[in-house]
């Protein structure tokens, strides 16, 4: 059952919004008007957040009401959100939104404590990282997760080995590490024998999403990717998910980096406090835009055709909201 307190302290665009009054100021009744839902029923909430993917065909992973409780700590509150397949979709929200949560729970890490996760239609139930990656999510961290004195073969293979006549088929993984580096237009590694340490940081990135790209992933999550590095290496990481992207492969990016975000994202979810309080198309936002949505839960301008903001439990998709 919900907490009517917190209930009580939600942002407006997380549930409802009054019609906009003609004594209030035009800036006023401009932000009321984003704040409106857009649409009323499921099939017109799909179409306004573009859900959908380009071909009309259903989304690859939902979140409906979504909910992550650590004691009386809500981190995620009823979040509601679609990731369509070959396409880019940033989540944005400051320190203590709720990024890190939402990306452990679809992760496998954690499990909900109330709501439902779809995969391609289907309900899921990811218990441990292995659900995850089985069903073709993979989720590249901030620190990488690779051991910086084995080589890049080692790595990309690490705890999938191949094996032949009982002994490490190094030939077979060498030939697979290259082409998968290849398929990404990786060209900047010199040996995929030189070890992890010895590479930039730009180059540690696109070893990190080879590794899970060769798995077969569908959803690749990557986690503040461009976090500390130079403009050149930034620029290799932004090509990568670029190419990831032309590959049919869907990607969540999760960054503070508003640049990045609107050079590579095709939607944005922006979070704050645990909930999701607005998502659509990129043209939708700008950065003041997305600021004002990430620290005050409103924007106070338009951009475009309004975002669709975030609907209570219970209602249709749409947005979200989370932590």
């Amino acid at each position: 059952m919900t907490n009517p307190s917190a209930d009580d302290a939600r942002p407006a665009t997380a549930g409802r919004a009054s019609a906009p009054d003609s004594d209030q100021p035009p800036q006023a009744q401009e932000t009321q008007q984003v704040q409106a839902p857009a649409i009323a029923d499921q099939a017109g909430a799909q179409e306004a957040n573009g859900a959908d993917g380009a071909d009309g065909s259903q989304p690859l992973l939902s979140l409906v009401d979504v909910g992550k409780n650590f004691g009386p700590v809500r981190a995620l509150s009823d979040i509601t959100l679609d990731i369509p397949p070959g396409q880019v979709t940033a989540i944005v929200g400051d320190n203590g939104a709720g990024k890190s949560t939402l990306i452990k729970t679809i992760s496998g890490i954690w499990h909900q404590d109330h709501g439902e996760i779809r995969w391609q239609g289907r309900p899921v139930h990811l218990h441990t990282p292995k659900d995850a990656t089985d069903l073709g999510i993979a989720t590249v961290y901030q620190d990488l997760a690779l051991a910086d004195n084995l080589d890049i073969v080692a790595n990309m293979f690490l705890g999938q080995e191949l094996v032949r006549h009982w002994q490490l088929d190094e030939i077979a993984m060498e030939k697979t590490a290259k082409q998968t580096l290849a398929d990404l237009s990786v060209v900047t590694i010199r040996s995929i024998r030189q070890p992890v340490g010895s590479l930039s940081g730009g180059q540690r990135q696109a070893v990190a999403v080879a590794k899970a790209v060769m798995r077969q992933a569908k959803l690749v999550i990557l986690d503040e990717p461009t976090a500390a590095l130079g403009v050149t290496q930034t620029r290799v990481v932004l090509d990568l998910i670029g190419r990831l992207k032309s590959q049919g492969i869907a990607v969540i990016v999760i960054s503070h980096n508003l640049v990045d975000v609107q050079s590579v994202a095709d939607r944005i979810a922006v979070l704050r406090l645990g909930r999701m309080v607005a998502v659509g198309p990129k043209s939708q936002f700008d950065a003041e835009s997305i600021v004002d949505l990430m620290t005050i839960g409103t924007t106070r301008r338009l951009v475009g055709e309004p975002a669709e903001p975030s609907r209570p439990a219970g209602q249709s998709s749409g947005s979200s909201s989370e932590h």
